[in-house]
């Protein structure tokens, strides 16, 4: 199937290339949309453990939770937020509790699995 077959000729393939830039544009918008956030301070040093990663970690989470549940009290209150903001932060701070659970339950069961093991 070509493209002739899909939009007819020359103005296919034209209408074809304008949807095609539209989503290019799309997504650089989307791309710097995701960029614009705060970045974190380039001094910060790498974690070296195992533990500091995990606490740095569910520090993040908790600063998810804490954030969603002030756009949430703010919009309840009757401010003007987006209640588009305040679903997506609601949504970013589920996702990232669901996460941490399941690498909890799998850290728990590789635990299991070492203290089952004959020595």
């Amino acid at each position: 199937m070509s493209i002739d077959a899909i939009g007819g000729g020359a103005m296919g393939v034209d209408r074809v290339m304008a949807l095609r830039a539209q989503i290019l544009e799309r997504n650089q918008a989307l791309a710097r949309a995701g960029t614009s956030g705060p970045a974190a301070p380039a001094t910060e040093a790498k974690p070296t453990s195992f533990a500091s990663t995990m606490e740095d970690a569910l520090k993040s989470v908790n600063q998810g939770q804490v954030e969603a549940s002030k756009l949430s009290e703010s919009y309840e209150r009757g401010e003007t937020i987006d209640i588009a903001k305040v679903m997506l932060a609601r949504q970013q701070a589920s996702v990232g509790f669901e996460a941490t659970l399941q690498v909890r339950n799998k850290l728990l069961s590789a635990y299991k699995d070492i203290m089952s093991m004959p020595v």
